[in-house]
């Protein structure tokens, strides 16, 4: 299945260092943050783990869950755990999945469907394209999509402030500018008539152009 931005996540189930769980069910009415490593025990991923694991509260906050997924078995995942916290200096507390088959990498279309083999006969260099983030909205759909190479770690800052972002237009009839911080200005959605702006934005906005009207954050 081809996977595009406002399609449904493929739903699954699978063990994690957690226990067994529905990943729709697991989800609820949240919002969710899946991200992928190409194998444990690799440098990048460690520091992204041991990253995510300090900013987890960020997310919560947000009525975001975290979970992340390794093409390696869950006994695995604990041993590694122990690794991030002692270099990292903060403990993994989100569920981490197991994919030893190659399912979800494959359902997520992070491998080829007919990619042959398990993890225990691949290497991170195999699976240098199960390096992704995911963010799903409450109504299960797909909001982003970013794939990383193996040498580059990713910005967590910039993934959080994206979901930002986009629960902040989920809410309003608004769009974020380039560089947009949470609390700075924003642009109003071209499909809003300069009538209805003004019931929407009382306080008034700026007119650049007519299709560029940059307006307060909105609470």
């Amino acid at each position: 299945m081809e996977l595009r931005i406002n399609n449904e996540a493929p739903n699954f189930t699978a063990e994690t260092t957690q226990g067994k769980i529905d990943f729709h069910e697991w989800l609820g009415d949240q919002w969710g943050l899946l991200f992928s490593h190409p194998k444990d025990f690799t440098p990048v991923c460690t520091t992204e783990l041991g990253y995510m694991a300090g900013l987890e509260k960020e997310f919560a906050s947000r009525n975001c869950k975290v979970i992340g997924l390794s093409v390696d078995a869950v006994e695995n995942h604990a041993l590694w755990a122990k690794d991030i916290e002692e270099t990292q200096g903060h403990a993994v507390k989100f569920p981490m999945i197991g994919d030893s088959e190659l399912v979800v990498a494959k359902l997520y279309n992070m491998l080829p469907a007919d990619e042959p083999g398990t993890s225990s006969e691949r290497t991170a260099a195999n699976n240098a394209t199960v390096r992704s983030v995911f963010i799903i909205g409450p109504d299960k759909a797909i909001k982003l999509m970013m794939t990383y190479p193996m040498t580059t770690g990713r910005n967590f800052d910039e993934i959080l402030r994206v979901l930002d972002s986009m629960q902040l237009t989920a809410k309003h009839k608004v769009a974020t500018p380039v560089n947009w911080k949470n609390g700075e200005d924003v642009i109003i959605v071209p499909s809003v008539s300069n009538e209805e702006a003004k019931d929407m934005f009382p306080d008034g906005w700026d007119t650049i152009k007519p299709y560029l009207r940059k307006v307060a954050q909105p609470d």
